[in-house]
């Protein structure tokens, strides 16, 4: 491994020390980081993953801002205002929190789709548009959302677009009993936020990044990934399959992922590792009672690797 990629492989064990028994979770969501995509987090309350956030911008050093979603929740809310100052007789922007380097959008299903849509510029441009006028954001840019159940109330469904814009969705379910009891008898975990040190620096992360583009995807490889691509668009079950923004982060996630692991080269073994993460989300299926994950492991199954 290069000293860059130790340094992330240190990163994986402080948030292992923080979200305990979620390694293959974290590695992931790592990897999304990485690969610069954008995560969502589903799972009940409680279960930690606005710690997980956290803590993934203290290792990396990473401006962190928290937003709250909820009904009322006007799009300004998130991307600022146009203040009109009469000292000098100009507009001011007033940039909001999305202005940050790690963005939580904690349960982002609980505002109006006119608010969720308010990141779709954000998420796939990295930028904002405000009177006719176009604001960068920083960068590194990674935004973290975390949806409760659509059987809760008072959620509103994502639409497709949105979905689209996450390259990874996973699921932090609860703890398994092991790593309960030890959550149990050691220290609180908002005291171990505080006690965490960056590991790498934004500009090492940046490296990274552009690192992970120049890890070697064999021609074999990427026939493997059309073909799981092209079965997602095929399959009678399905609506819709994955778009080619999806093909391109299935690769470039993938990319991380073996980066991660200290290889330079992406093996049939990444893709499968990320595939339903990066599927799920995206298969608009025809039955509401039709598993999506099912339906992904289906396909890995039925396509061969070459």
């Amino acid at each position: 491994m290069s000293p860059l990629q130790l340094a992330f492989s240190q990163t994986l064990s402080r948030l292992n020390g923080i979200i305990l028994g979620k390694d293959h979770l974290l590695r992931l969501a790592q990897a999304c980081l990485l690969a610069r995509g954008h995560l969502l987090i589903e799972g009940l309350p409680g279960v930690g993953k606005t710690t997980l956030a956290h803590a993934l911008a203290q290792c990396c050093g990473l401006q962190f801002r928290r937003v709250q979603f909820t009904s009322d929740m006007l799009p300004a809310d998130l991307i600022g205002v146009s203040v009109y100052e009469r000292s000098t007789e100009k507009f001011r922007f007033h940039p909001g929190p999305v202005f940050s380097q790690l963005l939580l959008a904690d349960e982002i299903n609980r505002a109006s789709p006119k608010t969720q849509s308010a990141l779709l510029e954000a998420m796939e441009e990295h930028q904002i548009s405000v009177d006719g006028m176009t604001h960068a954001l920083p960068e590194p840019f990674f935004v973290i959302a975390t949806q409760n159940p659509l059987q809760q109330i008072g959620t509103y469904p994502l639409p497709e677009s949105q979905l689209d814009r996450f390259l990874l969705r996973v699921e932090l379910g609860y703890p398994d009993p092991q790593a309960e009891r030890e959550l149990l008898q050691g220290i609180d975990r908002r005291s171990a936020l505080l006690q965490l040190e960056p590991v790498v620096t934004p500009q090492q992360l940046a490296l990274a990044q552009q690192e992970i583009r120049h890890i070697h995807a064999s021609e074999a490889l990427i026939d493997y990934i059309q073909a799981l691509v092209a079965a997602t668009r095929s399959l009678p079950e399905v609506v819709a399959g994955l778009s080619p923004r999806a093909a391109l982060g299935l690769l470039a996630v993938a990319r991380a992922y073996a980066w991660q692991q200290g290889r330079n080269l992406v093996l049939p073994e990444d893709v499968q590792e990320v595939f339903p993460c990066v599927a799920n989300h995206r298969l608009l299926i025809r039955s509401t009672g039709m598993a999506q994950q099912g339906l992904s492991e289906m396909i890995l199954q039925q396509i061969p690797v070459n």
